[in-house]
């Protein structure tokens, strides 16, 4: 099997072109650059580079969010373009989900937390274990200290990653002084190639839209639809 994985969600722009055996090539991009001007020429590229062509394919994984609204606008367009181009199926995967595959086997429980503004973060909670993959807390946007609170009450070690360490973690440390562990540098953001390993995981449960039916998961409504709601609720009050 030969999947492409794409991830857009937030500043990384990444693809990755993988087995189930290697990952065959990754690229990715961590700038101010938009996803507009970066995404596809990595794809591009990196297809070209490894002399692989879009029909040798047999899915596409797609990181479906929580996330930017850009950005998983631009992911989504891409892969929905690319796979009804090349007749291929979607693999969703939740951002968050592929977020913590970065941290695939680890014995420590596995938070990632994306920084979603207004004072919450897009968040899970994952274990690692006997049991395969385990979702303890499932992807939603939630205010820090409910996070917190409900990790402490757990009681275990959680390694944090994401861009949402940077902006919390000295209260994160503060809350769970015991508990909290964070991902070094090289794990600590999105990466396409977790997100086609938890695809391959996907697609061996059949779990694959049609590229035409596929719709970023965003969780939460933008900024442009709560500003429309604030400004209509006003009008009729």
């Amino acid at each position: 099997m030969k999947l492409l994985a794409i991830e857009s969600a937030a500043l990384v722009a990444s693809c990755a072109l993988m087995t189930e055996e290697a990952v065959l090539a990754e690229y990715s991009l961590n700038t101010k650059l938009t996803h507009s001007q970066t995404l596809l020429p990595l794809i591009e590229a990196m297809l070209r580079q490894t002399e692989c062509r879009g029909e040798e394919l047999d899915a596409i994984a797609i990181s479906a969010g929580p996330g930017s609204f850009t950005g998983l606008r631009i992911g989504a367009a891409t892969a929905k373009g690319l796979g009804m181009a090349w007749n291929k199926p979607l693999i969703p995967v939740s951002t968050l989900e592929g977020m913590a595959y970065v941290l695939y086997g680890s014995r420590l429980l596995v938070c990632p937390i994306m920084d979603a503004r207004r004072d919450q973060v897009y968040s899970g909670l994952y274990r690692f274990g006997d049991e395969g993959f385990e979702t303890i807390f499932p992807a939603a946007p939630r205010a820090l200290e409910e996070l917190l609170t409900g990790i402490a009450e757990r009681g275990e070690a959680v390694c944090f990653l994401g861009d949402g360490v940077p902006v919390y973690k000295e209260l994160i440390r503060q809350k769970l002084p015991e508990l909290a562990r964070f991902a070094p540098p090289h794990l600590s953001r999105e990466r396409a190639s977790a997100v086609g390993a938890r695809g391959l995981a996907l697609f061996r449960e059949k779990k694959t839209v049609p590229a035409s039916a596929f719709a970023p998961e965003y969780l939460r409504p933008s900024q442009a639809e709560r500003v429309r709601a604030e400004k209509e609720g006003a009008g009729r009050g």
